[in-house]
């Protein structure tokens, strides 16, 4: 069994895990695979609006953490939301959901919400990064306060999804009234889709160097590791295990040894079975490709 590689020496390696039978028995299943750090989802990613968490739910969720031993947990916001969305109902459906998801965050101690930005839906481009700014403004109006920072993630750019330049990203940063409450999180599969090469070092040079001029490494976060089912610039969001697909083994070992990265969680978000073997096994390779 390939040993975990501290903190100190790489990055946080984990899973995005099942909340099923109960939100704390993710942490469990993500340590029972060698998990550093966990994803989850707060609720039901097909619910708009989930039940109230309950006392014991949270002091469940919050003691487990400390047996777990994590030093911290993300959660992904439900796929259903479009902060993009032109028509006003769907949009309002989409902000309302995000607040609730942030109050769930925040009541669980939880730093990063990582949503989608949106789709403009035949609105045009400049139209939807406008439209996503004012609803982040909305939400973050909602929760003052909150300590869990809304996490913006790059996408491929399937169909009129944005944020698949990193450009979009800062227009949406610069937007915002509160832009120093926003955080990135870079998904492999997604910036290659989206034309990021990362295979060649100097792919992920120039792919790096751009994201720190446009957004800024400060503001990433946390990563999603997952390998592409398609080619480079495809647009496609489909992901596929660790070195299995057109990214590669290099892109990883890249990834993994940059240190730069130290200490920043990073996730898998690659199909799995039941058991999750396959993390077990993506996580394998991910830290036989960390240098000693």
């Amino acid at each position: 069994m390939a040993k975990k590689a501290s903190p100190l020496h790489g990055p946080l390696l984990g899973a995005h895990m099942s909340i099923a039978g109960g939100i704390d028995k993710a942490l469990q299943q993500g340590k029972a695979v060698g998990c550093d750090t966990i994803q989850l989802f707060t609720k039901s990613s097909r619910q708009w609006v989930g039940k109230p968490l309950t006392p014991e739910e949270i002091a469940d969720f919050r003691a487990t953490l400390r047996a777990v031993g994590f030093p911290l947990v993300v959660a992904h916001g439900s796929y259903l939301y479009n902060l993009a969305a032109p028509a006003a109902a769907l949009r309002k459906k989409s902000v309302d959901g995000l607040i609730d998801e942030m109050t769930r965050c925040e009541t669980l101690g939880i730093a990063y919400l990582i949503i989608h930005p949106g789709a403009h839906l035949g609105a045009g481009e400049a139209a939807g990064l406008k439209t996503i700014a004012r609803s982040i403004d909305a939400v973050h109006t909602a929760c003052a306060g909150y300590t869990t920072r809304l996490t913006l993630e790059i996408t491929a750019g399937q169909g009129s999804t944005l944020g698949y330049r990193f450009r979009h990203l800062r227009q949406i940063i610069d937007a915002t009234a509160a832009p120093e409450r926003l955080r990135v999180c870079f998904d492999t599969e997604h910036a290659f889709a989206a034309g990021y090469e990362l295979r060649t070092a100097e792919g992920y040079a120039q792919t790096f160097a751009e994201f720190d001029e446009e957004i800024g490494l400060d503001r990433l976060v946390a990563f999603h590791l997952n390998d592409a089912k398609k080619d480079l610039g495809c647009r496609v969001d489909r992901h596929e295990h660790i070195g299995k697909g057109y990214l590669g083994e290099e892109a990883f070992r890249l990834l993994l040894n940059d240190p730069r990265f130290r200490g920043v969680p990073m996730y898998l978000e690659t199909p799995k079975s039941k058991d999750c073997h396959e993390d077990r096994d993506n996580l394998a390779t991910l830290r036989r490709l960390l240098s000693r």
